[in-house]
């Protein structure tokens, strides 16, 4: 395994260690490497929805076994996601209509990778049934059609919204990730297979051990700006390059 290779696994598994440990699965960013690697599209949503399934999965249950999950949070984003990433996962968009719009979600991620959001002292407000179903359905369709799980969508919308404090949002935005994920996945192999060639086999083993790692940490209070702000930056270079290739 030649020097970049390396290099590649690294940034993967970096990626999945920094996102498992706010709640999320970090398709996004797997997503941004990928594409600096010249991956085609529908390999690379595929890719990135296993890595995602892996580490969201890790990091929900991290956050589940220190008590931060509430059903009642998850339940009403749930209903529609499901049904709608599956038809996300369904439908094609042109090659450079994706790029751009991944890019979009890439510079959304690189903001929620950074923004620290204060701990509400209110108590949080109740989630009107058709908000959920309203964020939790357009979410989900995005996800499926995009190769990601939402989380980087939800988890600001819940704490700008005060649905939710920090830990909880983590929880409800990693088990949303999963199942947008599972969802998102199946829709894409019903429609055209599933491939997934050796190198990604392994790059979905590196995430995995970041994830696990990530989600540990998180659940524990982990703190790391300097990593972050070395992520965002090359997360940076990688939707510049999305956007006007």
């Amino acid at each position: 395994m030649d020097c970049s290779a390396i290099l590649i696994l690294f940034l993967l598994a970096l990626v999945a260690f920094l996102y498992s440990s706010v709640g999320h699965g970090g398709a996004s960013g797997y997503l941004a490497i990928m594409a600096m690697m010249g991956v085609v599209p529908l390999m690379m949503k595929q890719s990135a929805l296993v890595m995602n399934l892996a580490v969201s999965l890790f990091s929900f249950i991290g956050f589940y076994r220190s008590g931060f999950f509430r059903l009642k949070l998850f339940v009403p984003f749930m209903v529609a996601s499901i049904p709608m990433a599956f038809w996300g996962g369904t439908m094609s968009l042109p090659d450079a209509i994706y790029k751009k719009i991944l890019a979009v979600c890439i510079f959304v991620s690189i903001i929620r990778l950074l923004y620290q959001f204060e701990e509400s002292k209110e108590p949080n407000r109740e989630i009107p049934l058709w908000a959920g179903l309203l964020s939790g359905g357009s979410i989900g369709l995005l996800s499926g059609l995009l190769g990601i799980g939402g989380g980087i969508i939800l988890s600001p919308l819940m704490l700008l919204m005060r649905w939710s404090k920090l830990k909880e949002t983590a929880a409800v935005s990693a088990l949303f990730i999963f199942v947008n994920s599972l969802s998102g996945l199946y829709g894409q192999i019903q429609k055209g297979g599933f491939n997934l060639s050796q190198d990604l086999q392994i790059a979905v083993i590196a995430t995995i051990i970041g994830g696990l790692l990530g989600s540990y940490f998180g659940s524990q209070k982990f703190n790391s700006k300097t990593l972050k702000y070395l992520l965002a930056v090359g997360l940076t270079i990688a939707g510049l390059k999305l956007l006007f290739s």
